[in-house]
């Protein structure tokens, strides 16, 4: 088998993984995988090529000899960065994101998009030392370079301090028995035409989730152990009661296993199809400390690796959108507004004085996970102070939803043991198509909003107007969801 840093990489996670995409590739889930995670790897990868000043990149090609020849022509030059530059040694491939030639020795750096040290970069940097160092080069240095998340920036770009760089070399030396070693189980693995016995397990999910998890897990029942969301069974605990054969919630039940309240009460509603559980003091109790008018707000957000203005921080939560919905009274019709940030600019100047402007000081303030819109808001009243009174009354205001659900202070069956809007909004008012995030076009989910805002500025005026509609189109619906929610709870109240 030919290696490459990541398929050696996939092997260290499962040796299965290598052996599905030589005989059951047409069995990957494409998309567990993230591009929004790998599109941000990529531009981290491009930025940091520069770290260390002049550099020069060996272009990719499809035929890996031709890299490797490209390769060997820049050592022969003396060139002292190069990029990309790439290595064969016993059909074991790979690129290196920084090589940095010393004379005779070499300075492997690695470049992560994450904010720290994973185990698996470890694995996949000894990976490089084998191979570069089975080509016969001396390795002085092998180091691992990712992204400082104490970085604000301010002005132009500093890499010297969005990046930290850390040497792994001792780590990345002591594991090269185990690398050969690997690589020669891989390889028989990867040759046998018998597929391998592998049991789930942990590394199903770490370190990534595993595009093959729908064929491997075919034989998990609905309602597993599995199906148990939040916190009600840790993940070692549900793997744990797999192996001891309680599988279904209706084995979990009759085993007597400890489980914690809010796990229970979703299992027993499946089980004995129990009718929605409501605690109408919890719910009054939440009502009352309403008052008219209200005004139901939601965000949305982007989060950049790297900080594209002054004061944002690697990973930091941008708001760009918010959907205002509001009711005078009790019965009264409804009124909208939103804001949308303009493409390419920074949105958060823009979208607090909107905000302020929307939101007359002191009303009641309705949000779905109150945590997320309250810390958006803090964040802005400390970076404009003229604003930031105002905006410190609208986050005082906030009152949480999401909250009379997470307590379980009303749980049905249908929520299969989410408090997410996404499931209680079809669960209390079902078949209402106003109502359907499915029937949304181009944006259904937070996710699809960041990555659609982050691709407007690459569209043509046509594709932009029509994903501007889609952003604002489901950003409007969060808000109407909890508005139709707060009605099927005050009717429940007798309110």
């Amino acid at each position: 088998m030919n290696l490459s840093k990541s398929r050696y990489c996939k092997g260290v996670q499962c040796p299965k993984i290598l052996w599905m995409d030589v005989y059951k590739s047409g069995e990957c889930d494409d998309s567990v995988m993230n591009q929004a995670i790998l599109d941000a790897g990529n531009k981290v990868g491009d930025l940091a090529m520069s770290y260390f000043g002049d550099f020069t990149e060996v272009p990719y090609n499809e035929e890996k000899s031709v890299m490797i020849a490209e390769t060997r022509r820049l050592l022969k030059k003396k060139t002292k960065t190069i990029c990309e530059a790439s290595f064969a040694h016993n059909g074991n491939f790979c690129s290196v994101d920084i090589l940095r030639v010393f004379g005779a020795s070499v300075e492997i750096v690695e470049v992560k998009s994450s904010t720290g040290i994973k185990p698996i970069y470890l694995d996949d940097m000894a990976y490089q030392y084998y191979v570069l160092a089975g080509c016969g080069l001396a390795i002085r240095k092998i180091s691992l370079m990712y992204i400082n998340s104490a970085y604000v920036r301010q002005g132009e770009l500093d890499l010297k301090s969005l990046f930290a760089v850390e040497d792994c070399t001792g780590q990345a030396a002591a594991m090269q028995s185990a690398v050969a070693a690997n690589i020669t189980e891989f390889g028989k693995i990867a040759a046998c035409e018998t597929e391998p016995v592998r049991g789930i397990g942990e590394h199903c999910f770490n370190p990534y989730e595993c595009v093959y998890r729908g064929y491997c897990w075919r034989h998990i029942p609905e309602n597993s152990v599995f199906d148990v969301t939040g916190r009600g069974i840790r993940l070692d605990k549900k793997f744990d009661l797999y192996r001891r054969g309680i599988i279904t919630f209706e084995e979990i039940l009759s085993s007597g296993e400890k489980i914690a309240p809010a796990a229970r009460l979703q299992i027993e509603s499946e089980v004995k199809r129990l009718p929605p559980a409501i605690d109408p003091e919890a719910i009054r109790a939440f009502l009352d400390g309403l008052s008219w008018p209200l005004y139901f707000l939601d965000f949305e957000s982007c989060q950049n690796a790297v900080p594209q203005y002054d004061g944002m921080r690697p990973y930091m939560q941008i708001p760009f959108q918010y959907s205002i919905h509001i009711q005078e009274k009790p019965g009264a019709p409804l009124e909208h507004c939103e804001f949308l940030a303009e493409e390419g600019t920074d949105p958060r100047r823009a979208l607090a004085e909107r905000l302020c402007a929307d939101i007359p000081s002191g009303v009641c303030i309705i949000a779905w996970n109150m945590s997320f819109e309250k810390g958006r808001i803090k964040e802005l009243a400390g970076l404009f102070t003229g604003l930031s009174a105002q905006l410190m009354i609208i986050h005082d205001n906030i009152h949480d939803l999401m909250s009379l659900f997470r307590s379980r202070a009303y749980y049905s069956r249908e929520f299969h043991g989410s408090y997410s809007i996404k499931q209680v909004l079809p669960a209390l008012c079902p078949n209402d198509s106003e109502l359907d995030y499915h029937g949304l076009s181009l944006v259904h989910n937070g996710g699809e909003a960041q990555t659609a805002y982050a691709e407007l500025s690459q569209k043509t005026p046509e594709e932009r107007a029509e994903l501007r509609a889609a952003l604002l189109a489901y950003c409007r619906l969060d808000t109407l969801g909890m508005v139709k929610i707060l009605e099927k709870l005050q009717k429940l109240a007798g309110k």
